[in-house]
């Protein structure tokens, strides 16, 4: 068992506060420190303002090892081993915003015995700036690979810890395994700028697994082939895998676009083009549009009228509604003139902020009451035992469009409605 020691966190949003309470979980005592000081209050309080499975329950059971501070040296005189986790927006022309890491580094004293583990998403050469900026300081690559909807899980039990060290920095390399090493992940020692490629790469990957079964889907529903068969099928064959081959309306979330987005601009800063995830990403638009059109398919014109969208965070058991799909359908079915209503059972706060022009309702059947057609964006459990059946009955035209094909065709068109899956036939 790794000797317990205090740990600083730098950034309590999602990835801070998940790796916060699970120090502390482990034992360790934690100083999470966040220039945002209502959210620091809320958190002294035991409010956590995320939805992510069992973190509230991890936070306060832990309560007694964790202290939450907007004050950077009482973070600094509490830890040596400072995880940096704030978050790194992107740009407009793609790249990673890195101005709240060099925020953080401006903190950090020119010549001390702390240690800077970067858990924020950065763009290989990160590293190599920050030791040119600051060469006496111990830095440590030590990139996430939470998902949410299971970070805690995935925190305490990763499948592999990768840890970036340049030479020099050996022993604070060491001090960061020994603290993950009760995990039980693999162990993956390297060098700094492989460490950050590592996460950009299995990101990039992932998207790009999606956006492949997504055109799958679109060439399956010309061919008149059932695309969940097909994924099926190959996802047998331990060479592909079964994850992330589920065809739909694309990935979103605050990893995915904004990676794959970084690493394809990362690639052009060098000069050169990475073809393959500019594909990615326009596959992952163009999925939007085809949601579209199979609305329009059975509508004619959307204008007046009224679409309701069933779930709103990009994923779930989770609020986070950072490049949701829901956020682009919403725009363009109010851009060809429609109505649209919203339910989702978690995302209200972030929804209100922005979707400020969609009619939140309270519940699936409040959404779908006199709605012209419905589009399933998130996959919510709950959505699976509605009484579909009931809900034909209060639409004025039951209409789905399955973005997720979470739901039974079978069942569904047996309760009265019209079903569009993707990459499905349209008919039984």
């Amino acid at each position: 068992m790794a000797d317990k020691r205090a740990i600083g966190v730098v950034g309590v949003g999602w990835v801070g506060l998940v790796t916060a309470s699970c120090f502390a979980e482990l034992g360790h005592r934690v100083v999470a420190m966040d220039i945002d000081a209502a959210k620091v209050e809320a958190l002294r309080r035991g409010e956590v303002p995320i939805h992510e499975p069992g973190l509230s329950e991890s936070v306060a059971k832990n309560s007694d090892r964790l202290r939450f501070t907007t004050d950077m040296e009482e973070l600094l005189g509490a830890a040596t081993l400072l995880f940096c986790c704030v978050d790194t927006p992107p740009t407009v022309s793609g790249d990673a915003d890195l101005s709240r890491v060099r925020a953080v580094l401006a903190t950090l004293p020119e010549d001390s015995d702390h240690v800077l583990v970067m858990k924020s998403t950065v763009p290989a050469g990160t590293g190599a700036a920050i030791r040119r900026e600051k060469p006496a300081l111990s830095y440590i690559s030590c990139p996430e690979f939470l998902k949410e909807g299971s970070a805690v899980e995935d925190f305490m039990h990763p499948d592999r810890v990768v840890i970036g060290a340049d030479p020099g920095d050996e022993a604070a390399a060491d001090a960061v395994e020994e603290i993950y090493r009760p995990l039980g992940g693999e162990i993956v020692r390297t060098d700094v700028a492989s460490a950050e490629m590592i996460k950009l790469a299995a990101n990039a990957f992932l998207a790009t697994k999606i956006s492949f079964i997504n055109e799958i889907a679109n060439v399956s529903e010309e061919v008149g082939a059932d695309v969940t068969e097909v994924a099926r099928g190959m996802g047998l064959d331990d060479r592909i895998g079964s994850s992330f081959l589920r065809a739909g309306i694309g990935y979103g979330g605050s990893c995915f676009p904004k990676d794959v987005s970084s690493l394809k601009q990362l690639a052009g800063n060098t000069g050169y083009h990475f073809q393959l995830l500019t594909a990615v990403i326009e596959v992952n638009e163009l999925q939007k549009r085809r949601v579209i059109k199979k609305l329009e398919k059975h509508l004619g014109s959307l204008a007046g009228r009224r679409v309701a969208l069933l779930g709103l965070a990009f994923k779930p058991d989770t609020d986070d509604m950072r490049e949701a799909s829901s956020l682009v359908l919403a725009a363009r079915l109010q851009g060809e003139g429609a109505e649209v209503t919203a339910y989702d059972p978690v995302s209200e706060r972030p929804a209100r902020e922005m979707l400020a022009s969609v009619d939140l309702r309270d519940s699936a059947a409040d959404a779908l009451d006199g709605a012209d057609a419905a589009v399933l964006v998130t996959e919510w459990p709950e959505f699976a035992d509605l009484d579909w059946g009931e809900l034909a009955g209060l639409m004025a035209n039951p209409l789905l469009v399955d973005g997720r094909n979470f739901l039974d065709p079978g069942a569904l068109r047996a309760a009265g409605f019209t079903y569009e899956g993707i990459g499905r036939p349209s008919e039984a």
